[in-house]
């Protein structure tokens, strides 16, 4: 089966996105280089409470493991980090800068997500130029307590009304991602079910394999 399709991102896409709180003494690299072995190709660096200079310093590290793997890697929210550490693409969050500043700041190399929580915010971040969008919070999740999941039919409604590819985050695991594809997800974006695991690559690969059998049986994508 391939692995690519048309579109900026790999297919089916399995990001990871990074919580150094999980790391449990190790090296957030090497959790990271672990889960890029066993199946993910997209890395968002995703440290909200660290400094630009110290997010800098991650980023550039995140961007040695990435390239070597031929993932794609993305910064959360800060164009500047994204540029200064040659990321792919930033992942903008909703109250972020808008996806037509983003864009005029950065050119057509960078790739831009969008987090939306709704339909009308992914019709506005496709209007504006987003490559990708996150869509979410599908499932209870353990990063978003409180939040009240959106669930499958979010995904299937943004499926009907927008071109780009959109990955599901919040509570997807290997039991449920088939469920995610079906509703036209071009892939997934995880914290837990990867960096939670004491094997990240394990774990990864899991998810992968869970992704892949899906597709096998027929399900429909976009």
């Amino acid at each position: 089966m391939s692995t690519t399709r048309p579109g900026p991102l790999p297919y089916p896409a399995l990001c990871l996105v990074t919580d150094r709180y999980y790391s449990r003494g190790r090296l957030l690299s090497d959790l990271v280089s672990e889960a890029v072995v066993g199946g993910v190709n997209i890395v968002q660096l995703r440290e909200k409470d660290l400094a630009a200079g110290e997010l800098l310093i991650q980023a550039e590290v995140m961007r040695d493991v990435t390239g070597n793997a031929n993932a794609l890697f993305l910064v959360n929210d800060r164009l500047d980090v994204a540029m200064a550490a040659g990321a792919d693409g930033v992942e903008l969050g909703e109250e972020a800068m808008p996806v037509a500043m983003v864009r005029r700041i950065a050119g057509e190399r960078m790739l831009i997500g969008r987090s939306v929580h709704s339909l009308d915010g992914a019709r506005e971040a496709e209007a504006q130029g987003a490559n990708f969008l996150v869509v979410g919070t599908i499932f209870p999740s353990v990063s978003h307590q409180g939040t009240i999941p959106a669930g499958l039919e979010l995904l299937a409604r943004i499926q009907r009304v927008v071109h780009i590819p959109f990955l599901a985050v919040g509570g997807v695991n290997a039991t449920n991602v088939a469920q995610v594809m079906a509703q036209g997800a071009a892939g997934v974006a995880v914290i837990t079910a990867i960096l939670g695991s004491e094997r990240p690559r394990q774990a990864a690969g899991e998810l992968k394999e869970a992704m892949a059998a899906g597709l096998r049986e027929g399900l429909p994508v976009r």
